[in-house]
């Protein structure tokens, strides 16, 4: 795609690189790319595709002055379609009724018919999960901190360290898809952890815990999985990676930004904020895990600080549901 020319062609006036408008005569450099955007997000939402929608008019904010009219109107566009998105598209006419002949089959094929839904589920993440794994980057980056790990722990809690950070990120990057934004596979920081780089921001305070939350639930489903195979096959290594991966995740929900708690935080009243700070005393008290007590304590300072006016369930039950999961996942007994 041509780069914009320096030189309005309307009226003639010199543009600064990078400006978005013209200082003269206000036409918008992008105006073409625009144009095509809207086209092309138009084309999404009438076919039911309201992710590729939301790509596209975000696209179009990236290209549009922060203050102009235009970035208003397509922002709530892009308001309106991301809580839909969030609320769940509706089941096309027939989709999801079992055909007569499972009917007839009672029960059991009833099952078979649900059971289908869940392998389709299952395998639609195993994909989304390989994905990432297909940049070098990530790949080259994963290495390194394997290494770094293994080095320090063995190979298979480095290993399995590893798997767990990696789902944990990957379900940033599934919730900012889901919401059209354009996100980066993770990349990991030897001995630190790992980051995504998303190219644009979420629109709201929702979105935000939608985003931040989806990280720790993703690395809760992680954290279980070992746990269970720690328990089928009594693998100490296994159990190790559930109660630490579930500290890591406990330890993003401080309440701070940018970590996954303090985004969480941003969509809650001040009302919602003091429950979940007294939940945090509670599970404290309940396990003697001491980080749940700095957890509590920055609550407190974040209860004080503006809240908005109407909070978000949503995020309310997420954040109190995986305080309660990960407080009793990181209390379990290990053997080293």
């Amino acid at each position: 795609m041509s780069q914009p020319s320096d030189i309005c062609p309307d009226c003639g006036g010199a543009q600064a690189p990078g400006a978005l408008n013209c200082p003269q005569c206000n036409r918008l450099v992008h105006a073409e790319e625009l144009k095509e955007l809207a086209a092309t997000a138009t084309q999404a939402e009438q076919a039911g595709d309201k992710t590729a929608a939301l790509a596209a008019w975000r696209r179009g904010l990236d290209l549009l002055p922060p203050h102009s009219a235009q970035y208003a109107g397509i922002r709530e566009r892009v308001l309106k379609l991301s809580r839909e998105v969030d609320a769940g598209a509706p089941q096309r006419a027939g989709k999801g009724i079992a055909p007569k002949w499972i009917a007839g089959l009672g029960a059991a094929g009833l099952l078979l018919w649900k059971l289908k839904f869940v392998v389709v589920w299952v395998v639609t993440k195993a994909k989304f999960l390989a994905l990432g794994l297909s940049k070098s980057g990530t790949v080259f980056s994963m290495v390194l901190s394997l290494g770094v790990y293994w080095a320090a722990f063995g190979w298979k809690f480095a290993a399995g360290l590893i798997v767990s950070i990696y789902i944990h990120e990957m379900g940033h990057v599934w919730a900012l898809r889901k919401f059209g934004i354009a996100a980066e596979a993770p990349m990991f920081i030897p001995g630190l952890g790992a980051f995504i780089r998303a190219k644009q921001y979420p629109a709201d305070p929702r979105e935000d815990a939608r985003v931040g939350l989806a990280g720790p639930l993703w690395g809760l489903a992680a954290a279980v999985a070992a746990w269970l195979i720690a328990l089928a096959t009594g693998w100490q290594s296994m159990a190790a990676i559930a109660k630490i991966g579930a500290w890591i995740n406990l330890f993003n929900l401080l309440p701070v930004p940018p970590l996954d708690g303090g985004r969480g935080f941003r969509a809650l009243t001040r009302m919602q904020r003091i429950a979940i700070t007294a939940a945090m005393f509670a599970a404290w008290f309940l396990t003697a895990e001491g980080l749940l007590i700095l957890l509590a304590i920055v609550g407190v300072v974040r209860c004080m600080q503006t809240a908005p006016e109407s909070g978000d369930r949503r995020a309310f039950a997420e954040f109190l549901f995986l305080l309660a999961a990960l407080s009793a996942l990181a209390a379990i007994p290990v053997v080293v």
